[in-house]
């Protein structure tokens, strides 16, 4: 009798095993499987995002890339690069769309590939930390780069972008900006007309990138 209560025993945990490997993916798992690209800023790079990558990846999101660009250059040719990692992605992951995170300047490239390339079409998410999205007067002490020359208040590349939707597309858009920023003046640049803009308390310029909290709730974003 104990003999056979044990092979029923063994041939239902055998059936319940069998039917997690066929049973599909939770909701959760195919909102973590979206591509996401992130954007650093000026005099950035990848490694700009260690603890972003960290924190995606805590989370179960695997399919995560990073962009590198000449941020001493036009963000127009920044953006086109942006727009050739994203087909890139899209065609190496299968996915319809991917999602951008950016930071500072990064900000104003992801914004000239959404609304003057055509972009939004390719994006289900939009998270901008401390983005430069309507330009900051701290450029001014850059202004031998091209880069600068554009990210400064009412410079033509600005002004092209303020004639369009500022959150083009049907994806979801969301930034992060606080007064402490330093960097991105005045600090309300970052905000985007359309989005989801989160006030936060008190943080530097370059301590978001570091901020475990903004960046688990722009993780949450993503997958939501």
């Amino acid at each position: 009798m104990r003999i056979r209560q044990r092979l029923i025993a063994v041939g239902a945990a055998l059936v319940a095993a069998a039917a997690l490997v066929v049973a599909p993916s939770s909701p959760a798992n195919a909102a973590t499987s979206t591509p996401v690209i992130f954007v650093h800023g000026f005099i950035g790079n990848s490694s700009n995002w260690t603890t972003a990558l960290s924190v995606f990846r805590a989370g179960g999101f695997t399919r995560l890339y990073t962009y590198d660009y000449n941020w001493a250059g036009s963000n127009q040719i920044s953006a086109a690069g942006l727009r050739d990692k994203v087909n890139q992605v899209k065609a190496q992951t299968g996915a319809s769309k991917v999602a951008i995170v950016n930071h500072s300047m990064g900000g104003l490239v992801t914004r000239w590939y959404l609304e003057e390339m055509g972009g939004s079409a390719n994006v289900s998410h939009v998270a901008s930390i401390a983005g430069a999205n309507h330009g900051t007067t701290y450029a001014g002490a850059c202004l031998i780069n091209v880069s600068c020359i554009e990210m400064y208040p009412g410079s033509l590349f600005l002004l092209d972008l303020a004639d369009g939707d500022e959150t083009p597309g049907t994806g979801k858009y969301r930034t992060w900006y606080s007064a402490c920023d330093g960097i991105i003046i005045p600090y309300t640049s970052t905000r985007l007309d359309g989005a989801t803009n989160t006030n936060v308390a008190c943080e530097t310029h370059i301590g978001f990138l570091t901020n475990t909290s903004v960046l688990t709730q722009i993780r949450g974003f993503i997958a939501a």
